[in-house]
């Protein structure tokens, strides 16, 4: 048999299990932390129930995914998680969802390896999200889902470090209402309403416009130049608000890059 007559039967094989995403749907990518649990609670001594060098480095992986080759327009970070905006325009590798899953894992996977000098591993899924509508919602999802275990992992690592072994601070925390766990931190002198924004509703980056000061030689004058730059949100808003960025995010996108 010939090459060219091999190639094309073991190909035909190759790409049976070939998907790709349609035209004029948004995609979210999430990517998991592989066995995190592992890596942070008995490989790196992290403070609990929040560490600052952990938010570092998978705040640094979603900017690095932010810019890997992808028409990312929102990147989105809580706890091991990352969430990843693809422009609506964006036919990187045709669509290929096999393309999509794999190499962003693998930028996932290298980039926070080498922020932290620990090997570790990222899993990736692909959302596909018909409207703008669907695309806020899932952002104000997984936002509740960071508010919810950063309540639940305030409470539960107080009664930890309270001496309660691991099952008991479960049982306590299982079935009491919001409220009452607020009321569980406020005992114990901390107000989780004053707590640091990024540990209840995660880290968002986006692109946005920049004013910024330069200098031109040939007239001598300080000119001012607006730069599109990436803007790592400590501060995201909740809500309508939050939805409203969102939003902003999706329409400034379609404009500055509209094909």
């Amino acid at each position: 048999m010939d090459f060219d007559t091999l190639d094309r039967q073991m190909r035909r094989f190759e790409q049976s299990l070939d998907r790709t995403i349609l035209e004029g749907i948004y995609v979210v990518a999430r990517l998991d932390g592989h066995g995190f649990t592992r890596l942070t609670k008995k490989e790196w001594n992290l403070e609990k129930p929040f560490d600052r060098t952990f938010r570092d480095a998978m705040t640094a992986t979603t900017r690095h995914l932010m810019d890997c080759g992808f028409r990312m327009i929102y990147g989105y970070t809580q706890s091991d998680e990352i969430s990843l905006l693809f422009h609506l325009k964006d036919d990187t590798f045709g669509r290929k969802e096999r393309k999509l899953l794999s190499i962003l894992a693998a930028e996932a996977s290298v980039a926070f390896s080498m922020h932290t000098g620990r090997a570790a591993v990222f899993d990736n899924r692909l959302v596909p999200l018909p409207t703008i509508e669907n695309v806020v919602d899932y952002f104000r999802w997984r936002q509740e889902d960071a508010h919810r275990n950063s309540l639940n992992s305030h409470c539960y690592w107080m009664l930890r470090k309270e001496g309660v072994p691991a099952d008991e601070a479960q049982k306590r925390m299982s079935g009491i209402s919001n409220s009452e766990k607020n009321e569980l931190l406020f005992q114990r002198g901390i107000n989780y309403n004053d707590l640091p924004l990024w540990q209840k509703r995660g880290v968002g980056i986006y692109y946005r416009d920049e004013q910024r000061q330069g200098y031109n030689p040939m007239t001598q004058e300080t000119t001012v130049c607006t730069r599109r730059t990436l803007h790592i949100d400590m501060d995201l808003p909740t809500g309508q608000e939050y939805s409203r960025l969102i939003s902003s995010i999706i329409e400034k996108a379609s404009s500055v890059f509209p094909s």
